[in-house]
């Protein structure tokens, strides 16, 4: 919980959080089954001056497959690709077992 609040109580301060600052946040929500916290968090990084990357990415996917939401882990996959970021071998896994929890083997 405490990491989810991280970025709030950065910006409170007036200090920058980073990509890798976002990531770890986003990945302690997601691992924390704080979808929801993750997924606003990585809202965060698009209203700012930070990128989101591919750990960003596949963090957040991996929060919608925690719950079962292969949709909108398929929107961000794709969002990811019009954004130009590189997919790796996490983000591939993550999307894939998305998919699997959310009913959707054959996407996978």
């Amino acid at each position: 919980e405490k990491a989810c609040q991280l970025c709030s109580v950065m910006a409170s301060v007036k200090v920058e959080p980073s990509t890798v600052t976002f990531s770890a946040a986003i990945s302690a929500c997601e691992k924390g089954r704080k979808w929801d916290k993750a997924l606003h968090l990585f809202s965060l990084m698009g209203q700012g001056t930070v990128e989101a990357n591919s750990i960003s990415f596949s963090s957040a996917i991996s929060a919608c497959g925690a719950v079962g939401d292969c949709y909108k882990a398929l929107q961000l996959f794709s969002f990811m690709k019009q954004r130009r970021v590189q997919p790796n071998t996490i983000t591939l896994s993550a999307a894939i077992s998305a998919c699997e929890k959310g009913g959707l083997w054959r996407k996978a």
